[in-house]
């Protein structure tokens, strides 16, 4: 299959997921599905980009690959998709600043 962690063969191994874990992978799929509904009040490019912007501050190559494809497909442009990189990337220095926060808190409850 390959050596490589992202090794986009691995996601071959998605329907024998789909196998041993039936259910779950159901419910899972549904919430992927969510992402591209056309009958949401957000329409579709939007709703990809917000997708975008999550898989890169989760760091999933995948998710990266699928949304960034289809927010273009949905008319998402690549200044637009520029625009989601740094607005995930600045949501994530946020996240890391404020859970400073927690650090100071902690050090201050330490011992010695």
């Amino acid at each position: 299959m390959g050596d490589h962690y992202h090794d986009k063969n691995n996601l071959r191994l998605l329907e024998e997921m789909a196998k041993l874990a039936p259910e779950e992978f159901g419910a899972w799929r549904g919430l992927d599905e969510v992402v591209g509904r056309e009958d949401g009040k957000i329409p579709v490019k939007y709703r990809e980009l917000i997708a975008l912007g999550v898989a890169l501050t989760t760091q999933c190559v995948y998710c990266i690959d699928v949304h960034t494809k289809a927010a273009k497909k949905a008319g998402a442009t690549r200044e637009e998709v520029s625009e989601a990189v740094f607005i995930a990337a600045a949501l994530r220095a946020g996240a890391a600043a404020t859970h400073g926060t927690i650090a100071l808190k902690m050090y201050g409850e330490g011992g010695n």
